[in-house]
């Protein structure tokens, strides 16, 4: 049993890296009951295709709205705080979700009401959250360490999540709503034991938020890898998104697959990200990181390009499967560097900026999906993928190489 918890969280990483897995696997397992439950709610309550669009894009939109500000907000506090505060309301939010289903006087204005304050709470408790781990975990440790958390996320949101929302759901509408509140309390006793730093990471601040956003902003502006890094993923995250914003249409109008099939495209990529989040230790340590990251983001390029020649199922699966493989070596890869890179007292604020770009990218990238495809056919979204994320890997090849092993002591971090 001690040999698994050595593969799994390895002792060097320190007893608080544990809790920290735990209650990041805990709040996994209950996001994922709410990845089901939360679409069958609001379902329940309304069968218009526009309410039902805007679950998600309430769910998203905080991030726009207040993801600059949480990332100036956690490095002005303690961080740990914050997360128990925003998991604290969060839950309070759901009580009174579950109170309404009970009591009967739920709406379709009560759901997407309770969806939006859930994720600007989300907003809050995620952005001080990912800047636990450079506090607690040697830079070197922490590719394998972001790998193990990224496993949590794929095994219980969205493998085991998902399934039991809906099993839950079945049995009473308020019932996995009840689960995911018993999930967070448990994530925030476990948050609560962290052995963090006590107050904020810069001491006594007397600079207005909107003068430390801008700091952030300029910060990551004048660190040329940084830069280049958040450009990459902005990018890529638009080419991703416009291909998979259509992605439900292909299967069922290409490739023939029916609505079960289309849930085996999405299963093949958590099943691949699976694999690739146990494989990343060993990658790391035999592959120098820029060719790694030049292998990922050139297979990301190919797989638009295999997604738009194919109409054959089993062949589009296997293309799924290895797209959760390098997806989250990349995905892993990525946020480590960039934790390595980024000074302890910018994390916040440079880790909301990426995030911003990501939601963004995703909000502008579907909107060119469905603007494309309904133009020009289901699989033009994904010749516009091939050649869009192909040119931007062409004009960062070589600057890759420096991300790749970028880091703060190297002079340009000042400022």
């Amino acid at each position: 049993m001690s040999r698994v918890a050595e593969a799994i969280a390895p002792a060097r990483l320190g007893p608080d890296f544990r809790r920290l897995m735990a209650s990041t696997w805990v709040s996994n397992l209950g996001d994922g009951i709410a990845l089901a439950a939360g679409p069958l709610l609001v379902a329940s309550q309304t069968r218009s295709p526009a309410l039902v669009s805007m679950a998600l894009l309430l769910v998203g939109l905080p991030w726009l709205l207040f993801g600059l500000f949480a990332g100036a907000v956690a490095d002005r506090v303690d961080r740990k705080q914050m997360v128990l505060v925003a998991n604290l309301l969060r839950t309070l939010v759901l009580a009174l979700l579950v109170a309404s289903i009970a009591t009967g006087v739920v709406s379709i204005a009560v759901v997407l009401s309770a969806m939006f304050l859930l994720g600007t709470a989300e907003v809050f408790a995620d952005t001080a959250y990912r800047t636990f781990l450079p506090m607690m975990v040697d830079k070197a440790d922490l590719g394998i360490a972001n790998a193990r958390l990224q496993a949590g996320f794929i095994t219980l949101n969205q493998f085991a999540g998902a399934p039991l929302g809906a099993a839950l759901f079945a049995v009473g509408m308020a019932v996995p709503f009840g689960v995911q509140i018993g999930c967070g309390l448990l994530a925030v006793v476990l948050v609560s034991r962290l052995a963090l730093p006590a107050g904020p990471v810069r001491g006594e601040v007397d600079t207005h938020v909107v003068r430390d956003i801008a700091d952030g902003v300029r910060w990551m502006m004048g660190h040329p890898p940084v830069r280049t890094l958040a450009l990459v993923i902005v990018t890529f995250n638009i080419t991703w998104a416009a291909a998979w914003a259509i992605l439900v249409l292909y299967s069922l109008d290409v490739l023939h697959m029916g609505p079960v099939g289309y849930g085996l495209l999405t299963t093949a990529a958590a099943a691949g990200g699976l694999v690739g989040t146990f494989l990343y230790g060993w990658v790391e340590r035999h592959v120098p990181l820029a060719t790694l990251m030049r292998v990922c983001l050139g297979l990301e390029v190919v797989m638009h390009l295999g997604f738009a020649l194919t109409t054959v199922a089993w062949l589009a699966l296997l293309i799924m499967f290895g797209f959760g493989v390098y997806a989250f070596l990349w995905g892993t890869l990525s946020q480590a560097v960039r934790q390595r890179a980024v000074p302890m007292e910018y994390q916040g604020r440079v880790g909301s900026v990426y995030s911003v770009a990501i939601f963004g990218g995703i909000v502008v990238g579907a909107a060119l999906g469905g603007f494309i495809a309904e133009h020009w056919g289901v699989t033009a979204p994904f010749w516009f993928a091939f050649v869009g994320s192909g040119l931007t890997l062409v004009l960062v090849w070589r600057q890759l190489g420096h991300i790749a092993h970028v880091d703060q002591t190297s002079g340009l971090d000042e400022g």
